[in-house]
């Protein structure tokens, strides 16, 4: 540990005062890249979540050392890591498209509690460093490691008669790599006969081309047709 904080550890007021003060820094460099790029969550969500996290940590110890409360001074730190799950829920949307955004803040309010409760507790390297690193996570290292991205996803309609025929496509899509996200069915008939239509959501992990996977599948042995949606 760095010997420059030895005298920061103690649970006076100036060193309580050092604690929310610097939770509160690292918290708002933390949500910086989030309210720039317009999430849910901003600098000040973050910095709250930090703010809090730490007087949370720093209530457990306070209570335990100095009022001489029989408790566990990690309970009230344990119960903010599960209580930033609730918090990060709300973040997480899933658009018309059927994709996810929002778990980078999610996640990045789950961090900043943590951040929060390492300054609370006097583990001011962790927290400065922990801050540090998750910023760079949240900018993909300031820029320089270019976005991993993936094909978009896109949906199919295929009608078939025998339930025979969508085993058949959805084995084709996996052979070809393919990951079916959602599948919804639906049957037409009169009593007698029956036409199925299932939409699939597929997302692939390599380039090909559309049309020629549409008349694939409708070469398999009882599929009727197959509309790109």
């Amino acid at each position: 540990m760095l010997h420059i904080f030895d005298g920061l550890r103690d649970m006076t007021l100036l060193n309580v005062l050092f604690r929310v003060i610097l939770a509160t820094l690292c918290g708002a460099l933390v949500g910086i890249e989030r309210s720039y790029n317009n999430r849910a969550a901003g600098f000040r969500t973050h910095m709250l979540v930090c703010i809090a996290a730490s007087i949370a940590a720093m209530t457990g110890i306070y209570l335990y050392i100095y009022e001489g409360v029989p408790t566990d001074p990690t309970r009230l730190p344990a119960q903010i890591i599960s209580g930033l799950g609730f918090i990060g829920g709300g973040t997480i949307f899933v658009t018309s498209r059927k994709s996810v955004i929002g778990l980078t803040t999610a996640a990045g309010l789950w961090a900043s509690g943590i951040v929060g409760l390492c300054i609370g507790g006097g583990f001011y390297e962790g927290g400065v460093l922990a801050a540090f690193m998750i910023i760079c996570a949240e900018t993909r290292f300031f820029g320089l490691i270019p976005k991993v991205g993936h094909l978009s996803d896109f949906s199919i309609a295929v009608h078939y008669v025998h339930t025979e025929a969508l085993d058949r496509t959805m084995r084709f899509l996996k052979d070809h790599r393919m990951r079916i996200r959602n599948l919804q069915i639906e049957g037409e008939g009169d009593g007698e006969s029956y036409v199925y239509t299932a939409v699939l959501t597929i997302r692939p992990y390599e380039k090909m081309d559309g049309e020629v996977m549409k008349e694939s599948i409708e070469k398999l042995d009882g599929i009727i047709s197959v509309a790109r949606l």
